[in-house]
């Protein structure tokens, strides 16, 4: 599903860039990439992620998709050509994915999830083109967050089959992904890492045990 107009304002702001950046330094403390790593980020939008991305993980091959042909044009202009970053763009459907199984390393989703109707799917898919060992980098929202009493009327979002964290790790158990370390605010929503069955292709950064951590 698109974003609407205050959505677009949103992501395009400083305050989201601020925030993607914080959810990216969560996300190198957790697991280390090996090098030359193929990743793909799900709902790219203008491509502020993307350069995260280059820079924590330095992946041989970077493809961005989005839903939004405008939202790929603004990250085309954002990054693309910069520095010879291996840099590859596509319009698709989160929940149809056009990419092989068992082709990438890592992907990463800045909060695509909670906005795609079919979700189950959009996940398994997104376990399907992973490695055996490959990483799910998730940052995801909670419908008490976005579909409340004021920003239900100022967002647009899937209003059936929502998720809370429940859903989510019965829903990684099923496509066989391992939620190894989460950072959750219960009314708002979760950062998670999953990691496909089979992790001997990568490491614990800085923690040698599975770590959560849950917020009221």
């Amino acid at each position: 599903m698109k974003l609407n107009f205050i959505e677009r304002m949103y992501v395009n702001s400083p305050v989201r860039k601020l925030a993607q950046h914080l959810v990216m330094r969560w996300f190198g403390r957790t697991i280390a990439l090996k090098s030359g790593s193929a990743i793909l980020e799900v709902g790219c939008g203008r491509g502020v992620g993307a350069k995260f991305i280059y820079d924590t993980y330095q992946p041989a091959y970077l493809y961005l998709m989005d839903l939004d042909l405008e939202m790929i044009k603004l990250a085309s202009q954002r990054v693309n050509g910069q520095n010879d970053k291996p840099l590859y763009f596509c319009v698709a459907d989160a929940a149809r994915l056009p990419y092989a199984d068992n082709a990438l390393d890592a992907v990463f989703g800045f909060g695509f999830l909670h906005h795609v109707p079919a979700w189950r799917d959009g996940l398994a898919e997104v376990a399907r083109v992973l490695k055996k060992g490959g990483v799910y980098f998730m940052e995801e929202y909670y419908p008490s967050f976005y579909q409340n009493a004021i920003t239900k009327h100022l967002l647009v979002h899937p209003e059936k089959d929502r998720f809370n964290s429940q859903d989510l790790l019965r829903a990684f158990q099923n496509v066989d992904l391992t939620l190894t370390h989460s950072f959750e605010l219960k009314r708002m929503g979760i950062l998670g890492v999953g990691v496909k069955a089979d992790s001997q292709s990568i490491s614990c950064a800085r923690h040698e045990d599975a770590c959560q951590v849950v917020l009221d």
